[in-house]
């Protein structure tokens, strides 16, 4: 049966206190629309109908690539039932199913329980137990225990008030049935809004089936009104993901030090300190090891790879049996061959570097292609940049490169060459020659006087 995901996300989200729109608001480093629509996709939707109304225009440019989503304004936040009915134009025929931007966690599996609970053509609402249930929508049920009817907190009697079964808002519903009730919902209650709930009675009434599915993890229907909720459900989805890798065998050296904003391939025996952070889409052979404080994003790591303490790594691939850190830096678009050492307060940007090179420490090496076994002393800069343009530097294999050179781009250093320290090279560089650049020779001057500061009045 076709099935239509209709996307509650206009609300204002006063609580939030940003001009950020609540629906983009982060969850590991994507809006929770975003988490949403994913959800909505594995469930191999027909038909993604968001219905947006606060900050419209931000929240439609922050999706504006994504053609597989129907937009569906709501101009005056009238209640859950108005917002749905502004979806419908949008929607074709089969089987509705509600969801809300700002439950960033629902899952997949429990969406599909909730759709084979309501069948061909009844109904089911996603429910769950709570021991504070204040402010949530109470399940009625019958003396046979069949749901009845939903009733908000603001209208509930003081019987209905002790009731600790909630509804929380996700609803699977005809399309037909849908398109009947909701023009005859009314707005006589205590906020003056067009309830969504007030369906169940009406499907009742009908003789229409209403299933309800409990939640299994509480956490999974919970929605964000305010930033402390947002952090809440940011540690719990970061522990969901620290307990996937712990049963597929990572080592996490503390799970709730460690966040994962994307995805991450990985062989066995990973381990990974505290404090890491891993953006993007990440691959990682086995035998990993990733220290303390870094922060890796579309990242290829190689077997045996070890990322040392406060390392950055963005787009690059890092090569077998390579080490890099503590302190080094890896900009996008890096190439690093096997058994590579990058040593602390190495900068790389835009370099390829061939099969056991060495850069210990204190350099920077940008839009650089350095061969095989190379040496890169301290102190060492590639100068890429005149301003205008950027130029590559080539470094043969087997070259070294003495202490405190620099490398004036565009410039070959040939294989063997070994440059002397405190060069300033701006020609090439021959094979198996030592070259020199140094402003003068040493030179010591007798009687020379150490400045002194004048003395204060």
């Amino acid at each position: 049966m076709p099935l239509n995901v209709i996307i509650l996300a206009a609300g204002q989200g006063k609580r939030m206190n940003s001009i950020l729109p609540k629906v983009l608001q982060p969850i590991a480093g994507r809006p929770m629309l975003a988490h949403v629509l994913a959800t909505g996709r594995q469930l191999s939707a027909d038909r993604l109908v968001v219905v947006y109304g606060h900050g419209g225009d931000q929240v439609r440019a922050a999706f504006a690539g994504d053609e597989g989503v129907s937009w569906a304004l709501q101009a005056e936040q009238l209640g859950t039932g108005h917002a749905v009915a502004q979806a419908l134009p949008a929607c074709g025929e089969g089987m509705a199913l509600i969801l809300y931007g700002d439950c960033p966690l629902i899952s997949p599996a429990t969406l599909q329980k909730l759709l084979s609970a309501a069948g061909d053509g009844g109904m089911a609402v996603l429910t769950a137990h709570l021991d504070n249930p204040t402010g949530y929508g109470r399940i009625v049920r019958d003396p046979a225990g069949r749901i009845v009817r939903i009733v908000e907190q603001k209208d509930a009697s003081d019987a209905e008030r002790q009731i600790q079964e909630i509804n929380t808002g996700f609803i699977a519903a005809p399309m037909a049935r849908l398109r009947d009730w909701l023009p005859r919902l009314k707005n006589a209650n205590a906020q003056g809004e067009y309830y969504l709930t007030d369906v169940i009675a009406m499907a009742v009434a009908d003789g229409v089936s209403v299933a309800g599915v409990l939640a299994a993890d509480p956490w999974e229907p919970a929605g964000v009104n305010d930033k402390r909720q947002l952090a809440e459900l940011e540690r719990v989805y970061q522990r969901q993901q620290a307990d996937r890798l712990l049963a597929a065998g990572v080592t996490l050296i503390d799970p709730a030090r460690f966040d994962l904003r994307g995805t991450v391939q990985h062989g066995q025996d990973l381990e990974i300190d505290v404090n890491v952070i891993l953006e993007g889409d990440n691959h990682f052979g086995h035998g990993v090891r990733i220290g303390p404080n870094c922060y890796l994003r579309n990242v290829r790591l190689g077997d045996g790879v070890v990322i040392k303490a406060n390392t950055v790594i963005e787009d690059s691939v890092i090569g077998a049996g390579s080490d890099l850190g503590p302190f080094a830096r890896v900009r996008p678009d890096s190439v690093l061959g096997e058994r590579v050492h990058i040593g602390n307060f190495v900068e790389l940007k835009k370099a390829r570097l061939g099969n056991g090179a060495k850069a210990g420490h204190l350099a920077y090496l940008g839009d650089a292609v350095i061969g095989e076994r190379v040496n890169v002393s301290a102190g060492v800069i590639t100068c890429n940049y005149d301003g205008a343009n950027k130029f590559v530097t080539t470094i043969g294999d087997d070259a070294f490169i003495g202490s405190d050179s620099q490398l004036v781009a565009p410039v070959t250093i040939a294989p063997r060459a070994y440059v002397a320290a405190g060069s300033t090279i701006t020609k090439d560089a021959p094979a198996d020659a030592l070259t020199i650049c140094r402003a003068r020779d040493q030179r010591s001057v007798t009687g020379w006087k150490r400045p002194t500061k004048p003395k204060a009045d």
